[in-house]
């Protein structure tokens, strides 16, 4: 399959990316990941091996992309909820069990 990371063209296969991180140890992340084989690699990992280019080149939606197009099975980060901040009487009000509403 043909696909463009940080535009350049790749010619990639999913044998060929299975046969590229044989041998590699997954580094250690909690941020978005491919599953290659039975392992879990930092996306970043997999688009260096793949592509042979820096980390810096590339972001990691385009090899997610290329990834999932191959069909490897990716995860991506969760989208948190948004924090609610209490202004200086919410929280006064809250710590004495009486919520004041916004």
């Amino acid at each position: 399959m043909r696909c463009v990371i940080a535009r350049f063209p790749f010619e990639l296969t999913k044998a060929g990316v299975l046969e590229s991180m044989k041998g590699i140890k997954p580094e250690p992340g909690s941020g978005e990941s491919v599953i290659v084989g039975r392992r879990h690699y930092p996306v970043k990992q997999v688009g260096q091996v793949v592509t042979r280019q820096d980390r810096r080149d590339f972001t990691a939606a385009e090899v997610l992309r290329a990834m999932t197009q191959l069909g490897f099975t990716c995860r991506t980060l969760p989208k948190t909820a948004p924090v609610r901040v209490l202004s200086s009487l919410q929280h006064a009000s809250a710590m004495l069990g009486t919520p004041v509403s916004a």
